[in-house]
């Protein structure tokens, strides 16, 4: 049975220091997740710059950089399903990244895109795919296997019939780069997250999972709500479909995501109420 984790991105806003850090936890463990995955840059000092980018763009991470988090993982009782870091940091010292992962038990580095990169540049995502291959081998000969997570900009198209993330899927050697499947990115640029799922296969090793929905805030001025992530169960992604495939291809762990647009602007709140679909279908 697949892990049920939540990612720290999440969580940020609620582990700004130890004690809130272990409450959010234990919460976390009460509602019947397994483990968390950790993002690297999270788990250790970051500038204020950094902290103000990130809230900007609707992922605060919070001040829990300071924190003794090797230590409150393993109180918690929950697992690391994977350390989410950059390929920049795997290229210049692999053995670093590989170390920091298996530190906290975690068997997985996870490459989170690439910023400031042009994915409608064939020539560009091809020589990513190469970068990939090599840092995947890098991690491997140090007992880490690594994975790449998509957004929506992978689905730019580099020419007529193909897509970024064709090449990505295509052009990297399964021995040394997988997937990290968030059918939510692919679902918000308009594919469908089924049939990629499908034809990722047992190259999904892990699934980031949230729901995609409208929610009323008030007196709508028009018809129209705008959609944003919502908790598993309230929106309109076909999860229980997207649930059997993953089951299907045994992924190792199905991870929630989400940066806003929470109930009642809790994320503790709403990563309780999303782990009723995952308890049940997980």
């Amino acid at each position: 049975m697949a892990i049920k984790a939540v990612q720290q991105f999440m969580l940020g806003t609620v582990m700004n220091n130890e004690a809130q850090a272990r409450d959010t936890m234990g919460k976390m463990k009460a509602a019947g997740y397994d483990g968390i995955e950790l993002c690297g840059f999270m788990i250790h000092p970051t500038g204020f710059m950094v902290r103000l980018m990130t809230k900007a763009a609707g992922m605060p991470v919070g001040k829990g950089g300071n924190l003794n988090w090797k230590e409150i993982v393993k109180d918690s009782g929950l697992q690391v399903v994977s350390l989410h870091t950059d390929l920049g940091s795997v290229e210049r010292d692999p053995a670093a990244v590989a170390a920091q992962a298996k530190e906290f038990g975690a068997n997985y580095a996870v490459i989170t895109g690439m910023y400031r990169f042009a994915y409608g540049d064939e020539k560009a995502v091809r020589e990513l795919a190469t970068r990939l291959n090599k840092a995947g081998e890098a991690v491997k000969k140090e007992g880490i296997s690594l994975l790449y997570h998509n957004h929506n900009c992978e689905l730019q198209r580099v020419n007529p019939t193909r897509r970024a993330y064709d090449i990505l899927l295509t052009e990297t050697d399964p021995a040394a780069v997988n997937f990290e499947f968030d059918s939510y990115w692919f679902a918000e640029g308009g594919a469908n997250p089924l049939e990629w799922m499908e034809r990722l296969g047992e190259r999904m090793t892990l699934w980031h999972i949230n729901d995609r929905g409208a929610r009323l805030a008030g007196p709508a001025m028009t018809p129209i709500l705008k959609t944003d992530s919502a908790e598993l169960g309230t929106g309109n992604m076909p999860l229980e479909a997207l649930a059997e495939q993953a089951k299907r291809v045994n992924i190792e762990a199905v991870v929630l995501e989400s940066h806003r647009n929470w109930m009642d602007k809790s994320p503790v709140k709403s990563f309780q109420v999303s782990a009723k679909f995952l308890n049940e279908h997980f």
